[in-house]
């Protein structure tokens, strides 16, 4: 491979990856988070403490839409190559420092500034945005098998209070994903908010149990220090005491308030990745193994760019350990019409949610309900609406 991202396989296939230098967006959205705050400093008015959330939610998805999608694939054959070049892994160790350090600015920032309380509430939820976006860079850390990005992932997730995630993703969800038994895989007929009542406590208490049987089985005691439910509660505590003792009381609500938005962040990409799509049950009693039709893909260049690929999510969950920048499409997936940052936006209106994406739905799964992972308590009305067989 040479300076320019030219990768030679030994088969002699050539593969310049144009998007490159593209993966420095991903820095895009703890910067233009704190970019609020900073232009609040130089202009001294709650209004610009706003403007990240109409980027996110009204100008990324515009850009999107006029970026167009990208279903270019890297070559089986230099996959080996990309996986081992280090610059890839250093852009996502590089968020790691990024997003701390933006966190612990916000905190300092409510702390020290008379603020309203939209204006408190907003400086919050661009840290929680931030914690979000941490917890995209924790989901990619923490599927690489060395220690330094395993710990870099434990220490990202740390500000959302969401260090359980490293367990329950790996091992749980990764497992279970477009099942009924999975608490983050939605199913068709529930909104957001009625899948955030379901996952996030489910979430939670599957990551401890999981913990909890790892010891018992290696015959160690499931409060030792070697529990890694452990390790991130106590992450997360010390990080917000510290806070605390820094900054005083006036940082308490901030704590709350980001943990829970960054939280949200990760409700609403689960939300959207497997909405109503089941694995079939084999006749041993098993699911069959995850393929790439068991989740919703997009391939909008610019949302990818910023959020690592986490939109070819049909490859991932094929191949977990493959990194960001080899995942692939796949003709006739599951596709969104959007970008995330769009489809968060139709999630939180449910009404336009189920008219856009039940009707995806059922055409990807030819309208057979045994293919369709349905809310039990909304089965007949559905069934009845949509004629399923």
């Amino acid at each position: 491979m040479n300076r320019a991202g030219t990768f030679i396989a030994t088969d002699g296939t050539t593969y310049i990856d144009k998007k490159r230098y593209f993966w420095w967006f991903s820095l895009v959205l703890p910067c233009a988070a704190v970019a609020g705050p900073l232009l609040y400093l130089v202009f001294n008015h709650e209004f610009y403490l706003w403007l990240f959330f109409i980027l996110v939610y009204s100008i990324f998805p515009i850009i999107d839409y006029l970026m167009g999608e990208d279903s270019s694939n890297p070559p089986e054959s230099v996959i080996k190559l990309l996986e081992a070049d280090a610059f890839y892994p250093m852009i996502t160790r590089l968020n790691v420092p990024v997003v701390i350090a933006s966190f612990i600015f916000c905190a300092w920032f409510v702390a020290n500034y008379q603020l309203s309380i939209f204006g408190y509430l907003a400086v919050a939820l661009l840290a929680g945005s931030i914690g979000g976006h941490g917890l995209n860079i924790g989901h990619e850390l923490g599927h690489k098998r060395n220690k330094i990005d395993i710990w870099l992932a434990k220490i990202v997730l740390a500000p959302a209070a969401y260090g359980h995630f490293f367990i329950e993703h790996n091992r749980g969800h990764h497992k279970h994903v477009a099942t009924p038994e999975d608490p983050a895989s939605a199913k068709m007929g529930e909104s957001i908010y009625r899948f955030a009542l379901r996952e996030l406590p489910g979430a939670i208490l599957r990551a401890n149990s999981i913990e909890i049987l790892r010891l018992k089985k290696a015959g160690k005691s499931p409060w030792s220090l070697e529990n890694e439910f452990l390790q991130a509660m106590l992450m997360t505590l010390g990080l917000f005491l510290a806070l605390f003792l820094w900054l005083g009381v006036a940082v308490l609500g901030y704590l709350f308030i980001c943990a829970f938005w960054s939280m949200w962040q990760l409700t609403s990409a689960n939300y959207i990745e497997h909405y109503g799509l089941l694995r079939q049950k084999l006749a041993s009693g098993r699911y069959e193994r995850p393929q790439p039709h068991h989740s919703w893909n997009s391939n909008h260049i610019f949302s990818n760019w910023a959020l690592f690929h986490l939109q070819r999510h049909s490859d991932h969950h094929a191949n977990a350990t493959r990194s960001y920048q080899s995942l692939r499409h796949f003709n006739g997936l599951p596709t969104l019409p959007s970008g995330y940052f769009g489809m968060y936006v139709v999630a939180y209106l449910p009404w336009l949610w189920f008219k856009v994406m039940d009707k995806r739905l059922l055409k990807v799964t030819d309208g057979e309900l045994a293919k369709i992972n349905i809310l039990p308590q909304k089965r007949e009305k559905l069934i009845t609406k949509y004629q399923l067989c």
